[in-house]
């Protein structure tokens, strides 16, 4: 919808002004500002009665609308304003992931695993419109209902597939008209997901699960998750497992977790490093993720010496397809045959082993490599390996010279990081303790402000439904978070001591300082990700997204903002939640191309004396 300043601007010079009009107003914009500035304090001494404070907020007013002034030129000169709302895109991409276009990688001559890989270098610019929902969506069930129940066409996982499934999807879901049930007693391994997670506490020398975070497990790094009944138990243990899966045409192991509310990314690494800086997880489990870790020269058991922390933990679980009659010792020495070299090679000891499942343990002590026997696997070379973007498979070891070298069993036990560690991170990513603490501080104060306007949004926008208690915010309508410009995880950290159950992915822009570090030694959920392309995430698979300065920070990128606000409404939820905090300027222009994506847009001013403001949108259900 035009502005009012635009429809004269039509009047004037007709629909689309020359470039060369453009070029002389934004100059005389700018001179309009710097005689402004230049002449304020004769203004203040030409008229001293007039108050100091009233004449600054009147300057920055104008200096604020001629930025509006001179974005809205620049919308014009690149044809975005005035355009009208976007349409909705057709059936064959309700399910959509950009960068992961399976025919189109193998006609490029990739084979052998990688066509499923992401390649955004192949990925042709598709059509400016909407991902619409399917026909038989439904909004998920409050958390935490929607752990255990989902509806079934929110999902690409068809009847006729789950009943074509092996007895052990039988076990661990039941198909009722059209939901799916989880059942959180049953699970991934023969005695149930909470029997399983004891077992492994207890091979690793703990009491019981309950006692991962005390020996230095915060996050786990689950591999091909299934269904997401391992992460869904940890989640009650205050333990954070993100699951990682290749992309799936259909039946998406991260679709169904994400649905779940369980933290989960498309992910593998038949070429690529995962977004992950060395020295990130306290354990990484593989239970029957049909991976071959002993093929191409174990690069992808490098890949997870990698990502684990000294001292933490490689768990292996083996699919239940012993013979009757076989032992386990005929098990052990058959994965151990082409592991055991391998796994000495990486300094590595075999910690534990039990029926399917062998557990490893990672040195924590630099000194193992110097005593390897023959052909040990090479150190790598590179100073700084804490920044990986989907960089090729290494066949050397990293982090060995990292300053992050710490045990597991020696790190902080909560989010809040020792002085010590802090030190490191201000070395690695100019992180001081005193910024460190001002920003907890602000987001703790930020998370009150955020939570006292979305609550009567979501009591006047969302009515109590048919069957529905009424709603309290934000319990029922916000699980899967996403912070698109995390910096230190503030955000995180504050809606933890609120006590508010939701998880949050803390996604560090590529082009920013290097944090993620920092965030993954907190315990958290994050990775890093390039914001000029699109996200590892199915489509309606967040409730809120939220950037604080990411627009300001991607003014100078290739990115275009409409391209950025697609990818938003492709990955947010029908019904869920924007909030963006930003220059006066950038939020001006967002707020214009949402009215383009259909959100329902509202601008905020603080009140705090800054240029910030705040847009809070809603994603409307499109229905068909």
């Amino acid at each position: 919808m035009r502005s009012s300043w635009f429809n004269k601007l039509s009047i004037i010079i007709g629909p689309r002004p020359p470039v060369s009009w453009l070029i002389l107003c934004m100059i005389c914009l700018l001179a309009l500002i710097a005689v402004l500035g230049s002449s304020s304090s004769n203004i203040i001494d030409s008229a001293p009665h007039t108050p100091e404070s009233f004449i600054f907020t009147n300057y920055r007013r104008i200096k604020e609308q001629a930025a509006v002034d001179y974005l809205e030129l620049r919308s014009v000169s690149l044809g975005v304003a005035g355009q009208r709302e976007l349409d909705l895109c057709g059936k064959e991409r309700e399910n959509f992931v950009p960068c992961y276009n399976v025919s189109a990688n193998l006609l490029a001559g990739l084979k052998e695993g990688e066509e499923f890989d992401r390649h955004c270098e192949l990925s042709k610019e598709a059509e400016r419109c909407l991902v619409r929902p399917p026909k038989d969506y439904k909004i998920p069930l409050r958390w935490p209902t929607g752990r255990d129940v989902i509806w079934s066409g929110n999902v690409k996982l068809t009847k006729d597939q789950f009943l074509s499934s092996g007895s052990m999807t039988k076990r661990l879901m039941l198909l009722e008209e059209n939901q799916i049930a989880f059942h959180s007693e049953d699970g991934l391994i023969f005695d149930g997901v909470k029997d399983y997670s004891r077992q492994l506490a207890e091979m690793i020398g703990l009491g019981s699960d309950a006692e991962f975070p005390q020996a230095g497990v915060h996050n786990i790094l689950d591999i091909n998750c299934g269904f997401g009944s391992f992460g869904a138990h940890l989640a009650s243990l205050k333990v954070m497992a993100i699951c990682i899966a290749a992309y799936e045409a259909t039946g998406s192991q991260v679709q169904l977790a994400l649905e779940r509310g369980l933290p989960a990314m498309i992910g593998n690494f038949i070429r690529r490093q995962l977004p992950y800086p060395s020295l990130s997880y306290g354990m990484v489990h593989c239970a029957q993720c049909g991976i071959i870790w002993e093929e191409k020269g174990g690069m992808f058991l490098i890949e997870v010496d990698r990502v684990l922390k000294p001292g933490g933990y490689f768990v292996l679980t083996l699919p239940s397809s012993t013979p009757q009659g076989s032992s386990s010792r005929v098990k052990k020495n058959t994965i151990l045959t082409p592991m055991e070299e391998l796994t000495q090679k990486l300094c590595w000891t075999l910690l534990a082993q039990q029926d399917e499942t062998f557990i490893w343990q990672k040195t924590a002590d630099i000194d193992c490599y110097a005593s390897r026997r023959q052909h040990p696997i090479p150190l790598c070379k590179e100073q700084d390996d804490s920044r990986s973007y989907y960089k090729n498979l290494v066949p050397c070891i990293s982090g060995t010279s990292s300053t992050r070298w710490i045990s597991i069993q020696n790190r902080s036990s909560g989010s809040e990081l020792g002085s010590a560690e802090l030190k490191i991170h201000g070395n690695i990513a100019g992180v001081q303790p005193e910024d460190f603490y001002e920003d907890l501080q602000y987001w703790r104060s930020a998370l009150k402000n955020y939570w006292s306007l979305l609550t009567p949004l979501i009591f006047s926008d969302h009515p109590k439904r048919p069957g529905d208690e009424d709603p309290l915010p934000p319990f029922n309508m916000i699980r899967n978070v996403m912070d698109m410009s995390a910096n230190y995880g503030g955000l995180n950290a504050a809606l933890l001591e609120e006590k508010k159950s939701v998880w949050v992915m803390n996604v560090v822009p590529a082009s920013a300082s290097n944090t993620l570090p920092l965030i993954l030694d907190r315990g958290f959920a994050g990775a890093m990700h390039d914001w000029c392309e699109p996200f590892p995430t199915y489509p309606r698979t967040y409730d809120m997204l939220h950037a604080n300065g990411l627009l300001s920070h991607l003014a100078s990128e290739r990115c275009s903002i409409i391209d950025l606000f697609l990818e938003m409404d492709r990955i947010l939820r029908p019904e869920g939640w924007i909030i963006l905090s930003d220059k006066v300027g950038s939020i001006e222009m967002a707020r214009r191309v949402a009215t383009q994506v259909r959100w329902e847009a509202r601008v905020i001013d603080p009140q705090n004396g800054s240029d910030q403001r705040l847009l809070v949108c809603q994603k409307p259900f499109l229905k068909k």
